[in-house]
């Protein structure tokens, strides 16, 4: 793996639902997330877009044509070999964070909305089932379901600090941040029942990530105005509120056991995405 341990300093969240992973399965995550986190980084720099254009080609060449004098680019093709991982999922994401990289982002549409969301999270989740080892088709249709509704969680957080970055994912109002956490409802309950083809040894520490991350929406939506949410700051969850959560994930974990009900039974909500992205060929 890479020196850094970039899981631990940006992914709080994930890397408290880490814990609960296996140490070789939580490296490989880990490993996955490096990859992102270093190509996001080079999106989010507040350096000039020339320069941050230049660095991000760089990364993407040194990617494509296996620069394993970087270990983060090592690691990942590793990951990519090992668990048979489609490099579209990978060019998906990097499309996404390239979109970062321009000035004045504005996206106008839903389906802008969830195809940046598919590129830059479901692409994420969709190469963490992987991981996972998760084969089925349709749980692996909702591990991006999971990658979705945590970036819209991420965007209904963020407006503010997207706004002076010169990126507006959604309108400035707070009907808008609502309705964009009500859109990640959907997909978080779509990707519940998934979770049942995730090996046990690895399935409690995926239930605790989808508790944890779902939590900052449920805090969004106790703000009562627009104001209200602007003067709250980032909004984060506290170490006492994941060991709630946390908690509170044993009873997913037992009414997992107990339904009959299986990922067969839902309708992915991919159809915008699918105008212009073919996910079952990432699949």
């Amino acid at each position: 793996m890479s020196d850094k341990n970039y899981l631990s300093i940006y992914g709080k969240s994930f890397n408290w639902a880490g814990f609960f992973l296996p140490k070789k399965t939580y490296l490989k995550c880990s490993a996955l997330y490096d990859f992102c986190r270093v190509a996001d980084n080079i999106a989010d720099s507040h350096e000039p877009t020339n320069i941050k254009e230049k660095k991000f080609k760089k990364f993407k060449n040194d990617f494509t044509k296996k620069n394993f004098n970087d270990p983060i680019i090592k690691n990942m093709w590793k990951i990519i070999d090992e668990f048979n991982i489609s490099l579209s999922i990978v060019h998906d994401l990097l499309d996404g964070i390239n979109f970062d990289i321009k000035k004045n982002i504005k996206l106008y549409q839903k389906k802008d909305l969830l195809i940046y969301s598919y590129q830059v999270a479901g692409t994420v989740g969709l190469m963490m089932a992987k991981i996972l080892r998760v084969n089925k088709k349709n749980s692996l249709k909702s591990a991006i379901d999971l990658g979705i509704a945590m970036q819209l969680t991420n965007i209904s957080r963020d407006v503010i600090e997207d706004l002076n970055n010169g990126r507006s994912y959604i309108n400035l109002n707070f009907e808008e941040i609502k309705s964009t956490i009500a859109l990640s409802e959907n997909y978080y309950e779509n990707s519940f029942y998934s979770l049942k083809e995730i090996p046990l040894s690895l399935r409690f520490a995926i239930i605790v990530a989808r508790r944890v991350y779902r939590k900052i929406g449920h805090k969004i939506l106790t703000k009562k105005n627009f104001e209200d949410y602007k003067n709250s700051g980032k909004i984060y969850v506290t170490n006492f509120e994941k060991i709630i959560q946390t908690f509170c994930s044993l009873f997913d974990l037992i009414k997992l056991f107990l339904i009959n009900k299986s990922d067969d039974d839902i309708q992915h909500n991919h159809f915008l995405i699918n105008e212009e992205i073919n996910l079952d060929e990432r699949i």
